[in-house]
């Protein structure tokens, strides 16, 4: 699984209050969601944001509360990947959940806006095509791509129905 994108980077301690604002929970639409994705911290982020960009982050992205409502604003405003240093780990689940790749990558520092990234997923390579850069993370589990692939956990069980492995 490769993914290309634009970088928008974020900093640290990213909350899921930053990420969707409380105001809009009574919701389950995604693009509703996604158009108001980071409004606290840029309210012209999700005009910005051309379907596959990725996130860039700091530490412990997706702390706070537990809401799936935090990934599927992210991915219903077109974002294709998160990388960040370390998640919350219930955001990790939530994001897996519902078919949003997430990867850490401690060396984020020589990553910037508007980067253009070429990230493999399998092989765990991360390719900066602006600045000709490549960084190494862990390869994305073959199970978890297969979930991404299917669009979430949801839809992977669907699938799945049947199958006396699952």
């Amino acid at each position: 699984m490769v993914i290309k994108g634009r970088v928008h980077k974020l900093g640290k301690d990213v909350n899921t209050d930053d990420i969707i604002a409380a105001k809009y929970l009574d919701s389950q639409d995604s693009k509703f969601l996604g158009s108001k994705c980071m409004e606290n911290i840029d309210p012209q982020f999700s005009k910005r944001v051309k379907k596959g960009d990725i996130i860039v982050a700091g530490e412990n992205f997706g702390c706070g509360s537990s809401r799936e409502h935090a990934p599927v604003a992210i991915k219903g405003c077109g974002i294709s990947l998160v990388i960040a240093k370390s998640f919350a780990r219930i955001f990790f689940r939530n994001a897996i959940n519902i078919g949003l790749p997430i990867i850490e990558l401690t060396d984020i520092e020589k990553i910037k806006t508007g980067n253009l990234l070429k990230v493999d997923l399998a092989k765990g390579l991360i390719i900066n095509k602006r600045k000709n850069e490549n960084f190494s993370t862990k390869s994305f589990p073959q199970f978890l791509q297969k979930i991404i692939a299917k669009g979430g956990l949801i839809n992977w069980l669907k699938d799945k129905k049947g199958d006396k492995n699952v």
